[in-house]
């Protein structure tokens, strides 16, 4: 891909925002980027949260003036070297916290099932896949015909948790990562090293203020460990937050008239997946369309009187994809491999690219709260 595909296809009026780390005092800082160029404006605004809680958040960003960083190129490139070259990208995030949303997609609700059912054996799967057949395709949560599928699937013997947050009244929300621990465009993704079975989850990432109102969004990848999950609910986090299994970027778009929420609702994102040990290639993409809870009401599940977010979150809005294409031999579906490049598209939000590797092989994470304060303070 060339660098116009990284950014949005109509990245001359795209309000695009971010991070990156420089190799000085300033160490991390607020970009904007404009006709191609990035500009630190940490001069004007520190702190991501600080920037979507401004009521007047779009104006402010297409007009703040900021030091020149170097072309969107140039700091893509960085992003990709092992170890970054300063200025490089990180997640757009900063204090917020970062959740995500489970079982979204009908497709999602199978696969879940399929998981737990099989408990981590792939071959079972791909019974319960033949058992299950279809059923899920035209559910509506909480409808009365979900209820009914709900039943006939107990019949069947599949019945599942995740029937519950799926075809039920409540979402699942939980939280996917800690402030400061994602990575961003470029980094390496981390596996959990007892995991052998496992996938990539692209979504879409809302950016949601203190008040509960979502003000841009960009791509994520919620790294998915399907054997770990699989074998039991009550390993989710065991299953979902480690060293370098968060992905979000590579810019949150701000919505104005040229990008709303319904941009969000009728995108499709793309996913490629490209081995680097074999000849092996993905390419996938799912319909947002297909989403079975509107992302408002992901949002107004996650915020409001039962529970405040003060410095604002990332919100994941689930996914459709779990890839099934064999790889290391018929029947045994796909899981990932070490040095896989992943690469999550939608025209509106450019791609985030990710390399894969090993949780306990990278870098630990360090950076937290206390040390962003401190560089706040120099």
């Amino acid at each position: 891909m060339n660098v116009s595909s990284y950014l949005p296809d109509d990245d001359q009026q795209a309000l695009l925002v971010g991070r990156a780390w420089r190799d000085d005092a300033r160490g991390p800082v607020l970009a904007v980027v404009r006709h191609g160029q990035v500009f630190d404006i940490s001069e004007h605004c520190t702190c991501m949260a600080d920037l979507l809680d401004r009521d007047d958040a779009a104006t402010f960003v297409s007009g703040v003036e900021g030091e020149f960083l170097g072309s969107a190129e140039e700091l893509f490139d960085n992003s990709r070297h092992t170890p970054p070259q300063a200025p490089y990208l990180l997640a757009p995030c900063d204090v917020q916290a970062i959740k995500a949303c489970g079982v979204t997609f009908a497709v999602s609700l199978l696969e879940r099932v399929i998981e737990e059912q099989a408990s981590g054996d792939p071959a079972r799967a791909s019974e319960l896949q033949a058992l299950i057949g279809g059923d899920l395709s035209r559910i509506v949560p909480g409808s009365e015909e979900a209820m009914a599928l709900k039943t006939e699937l107990q019949a069947r013997g599949a019945w599942s948790q995740y029937m519950e947050v799926g075809i039920g009244h409540d979402a699942e929300v939980f939280t996917k990562s800690q402030p400061f621990s994602a990575v961003g465009f470029g980094s390496r993704v981390g596996l959990h090293p007892a995991s052998r079975w496992n996938n990539p989850e692209p979504e879409i990432v809302l950016a949601v203020d203190a008040r509960g109102t979502a003000k841009g969004a960009t791509l994520g990848n919620d790294v998915n460990l399907r054997d770990i999950e699989g074998r039991s609910a009550l390993l989710l986090g065991k299953a979902k937050d480690n060293n370098a299994s968060c992905a979000i970027g590579p810019f949150i778009r701000l919505f104005d008239d040229a990008f709303t929420l319904d941009t969000v609702r009728q995108a499709r994102v793309s996913l490629h997946i490209e081995g680097q040990d074999d000849d092996f290639e993905l390419h996938d993409s799912s319909d947002m369309r297909q989403i079975s809870r509107d992302p408002l009401e992901l949002v107004q599940q996650t915020i409001g009187a039962h529970h405040q977010y003060p410095d604002g979150f990332m919100l994941f809005l689930g996914t459709m994809f779990s890839p099934i294409q064999d790889r290391d031999g018929a029947g045994q579906g796909f899981t990932h491999h070490i040095g896989d490049s992943v690469t999550i598209a939608t025209p509106s939000l450019g791609a985030l690219v990710n390399y894969v590797d090993r949780s306990d092989r990278l870098p630990p994470w360090t950076f937290g709260i206390r040390q962003w304060q401190a560089y706040m303070t120099k």
